[in-house]
C-alpha cells in the first residue's frame, strides 16, 4: 500500500474502490469545443443567443480535422467517455445545401458512429441546433408566432429524436436528447405567456411523435436566465421547464452557467434527486455570466462533484461538458475541462462521506467541521496521479498536445 493510500485508509477510504467507481462515471464531451460550435453546414459565424470569443490557430474544419482532433484528445482523458454531438455537426456529403434540418436522418451521422466505436466510447449523445439558423425568426424557433416558424423547428426535433433513437440502438443504451432553445426578447415583452403555451405545444409535438424508440432515447430541457439578443425575457425558463420536465417525467438539464451568478447548481442537485429519476448537467464555468469558460478544478465544480457521489447519485446523473473557448489551444482546452471533471468526481469519492454524514446526523458539528478541513490536507495529488498511471496517463498533457499544435495545427 502506498503511502498516500494509508492516509486515506486511516479515515476507512479504500482508494482503489474509489478509482472504479469514478473510472466507471460516462462523461459526454462535446464535440463544438474543436470548431467554436460551427458545424459541417456551411456557417461561418453563430448568432442566435450564443458565441464564441477568439481566433487562436488551427480550428477544425472538415470531419476529418475534427476527428483528429478528437481523438488525439481522448487519448489523454482518463475515464469512461461518451461523445456529445449537435445536429449542426451533420455529415452531408454530395447533400450538403440540398437538404435542410428538418429533414436530418441517421445516415447523415452514421460516420461520428463509426469513429465512436473505433475509439472504444459508451455511445454518443445527441442536441437538435435551433440557432445559427436562417429560419430563426425574432429570436424564436419552438416559440414562434409564425405557424411555418414553429412547425419547421417541431420537425427538426422529431428528426432528432429519430436520429437519437438509432444513436442508442448503435450502443445498446439510451442517447440523450437535450433541447436548448434561443427563444427571448430583446426589449420588455408585451405577453410572457402566450410564447410560453406556444413552446408547450411544441415540445408535445416532439415528444408526444410516435416515429422514435423510447427504450433508447432519453430526453432533457435546458433552461437559461438570459442569452445575448434576448436579455429581457428568456421563454424557456427554469420555472418552466422545471414544470414541463415533471409533468412528462423527462429530465432537466441544468447548466451550471445558466443561473444567476448567486445561485449554484451544486444546492440545485439534490433538491431535484428528491423528485427525479435521471438528472443532467452541461458543465461549464461562467465568469460573471454564461460566458462557457473551460471547467477547472474549483469550488463549485467540487461542489458539484460531491452532490453526486456522496448522494451515490452516478446512475442517476447524466454529466455532460459545454465550454468552447476559441482563445486557447482548443484541445489543451477540451483536455484541461475534461481532466477537471474527472479531478472533481474522485475528489469527492476520497472524502470521508460516510463519517462526516454521520456526525452531520447526530448534531456533532464541531466533528464535522474537523472532518471537513482535515480532509483539504489529504496526500489527493499522489491519489490522481495513480488514478491516471492506473489508465496509462500521465500528469503532462501539455507537452504533447503543444507538439500536436506545431506538427498538425499550424498548418491548417
Amino acid at each position: 500500500m502506498e503511502n498516500f493510500e494509508k492516509e486515506y485508509a486511516k479515515l476507512g477510504i479504500d482508494v482503489k474502490k474509489a478509482f472504479a467507481r469514478v473510472r466507471n462515471i460516462p462523461i459526454s464531451v462535446h464535440c463544438w469545443q474543436g470548431d467554436d460550435v460551427l458545424g459541417f453546414e456551411g456557417v461561418s459565424k453563430l448568432e442566435g443567443g450564443i458565441q464564441t470569443t477568439g481566433n487562436y490557430l488551427g480550428r477544425a474544419r472538415t470531419p476529418e480535422e475534427l476527428f483528429a482532433d478528437i481523438e488525439k484528445c481522448f487519448a489523454y482523458m482518463p475515464g469512461k467517455k461518451r461523445l456529445n454531438l449537435h445536429a449542426c455537426y451533420a455529415i452531408l456529403g454530395e447533400e450538403q445545401g440540398k437538404v435542410d434540418r428538418d429533414q436530418y436522418k441517421f445516415e447523415y451521422f452514421k460516420p461520428w458512429v463509426d469513429f465512436a466505436k473505433r475509439l472504444g466510447l459508451d455511445g454518443i449523445d445527441f442536441n437538435p441546433t435551433f440557432f445559427a439558423h436562417r429560419r430563426v425568426k425574432d429570436n424564436l424557433t419552438l416559440s414562434s408566432p409564425d405557424e411555418e416558424t414553429r412547425k419547421f423547428w417541431v420537425e427538426h426535433g422529431r428528426r432528432s429524436l429519430e436520429i437519437a433513437s438509432r444513436l442508442g440502438k448503435e450502443f445498446g443504451k439510451p442517447c440523450f436528447v437535450n433541447i436548448w432553445i434561443p427563444d427571448g426578447f430583446k426589449d420588455v415583452p408585451a405577453d410572457r405567456l402566450t410564447p410560453r403555451l406556444r413552446l408547450k405545444k411544441s415540445l408535445d409535438e416532439i415528444i408526444d411523435w410516435p416515429g422514435y424508440d423510447k427504450k433508447f432515447v432519453t430526453i432533457g430541457v435546458e433552461s437559461k436566465v438570459f442569452g445575448i439578443g434576448v436579455e429581457s425575457c428568456t421563454v424557456g425558463s427554469s420555472e418552466f421547464y422545471q414544470n414541463y420536465a415533471a409533468r412528462k417525467g423527462i429530465c432537466c438539464l441544468m447548466d451550471t452557467g445558466h443561473y444567476h451568478p448567486t445561485e449554484v447548481v451544486s444546492d440545485k442537485i439534490p433538491s431535484l434527486l428528491c423528485f427525479y429519476d435521471h438528472i443532467a448537467l452541461h458543465v461549464s464555468r461562467p465568469v460573471r455570466w454564461d460566458s462557457d469558460h473551460v471547467i477547472i478544478f474549483d469550488d463549485e465544480l467540487k461542489e458539484v462533484a460531491k452532490e453526486i457521489i456522496r448522494n451515490n447519485a452516478e446512475e442517476k446523473m447524466i454529466i455532460g461538458l459545454d465550454y468552447f473557448d476559441a482563445s486557447i489551444n482548443r484541445l489543451l482546452a477540451w483536455t484541461t475541462g475534461e481532466r477537471s471533471m474527472e479531478k472533481a468526481l474522485l475528489y469527492a469519492a476520497l472524502l470521508p462521506n460516510e463519517e462526516m454524514k454521520k456526525a452531520q446526523d447526530e448534531g456533532d458539528f464541531t466533528k464535522l467541521l474537523y472532518l471537513q478541513e482535515h480532509a483539504k490536507m489529504l496526500p489527493f495529488a499522489d491519489a490522481w496521479n495513480a488514478y491516471l498511471k492506473e489508465q496509462g496517463l500521465e500528469e503532462d498533457y501539455y507537452s504533447p498536445l503543444k507538439e500536436y499544435e506545431e506538427e498538425v495545427l499550424q498548418k491548417r
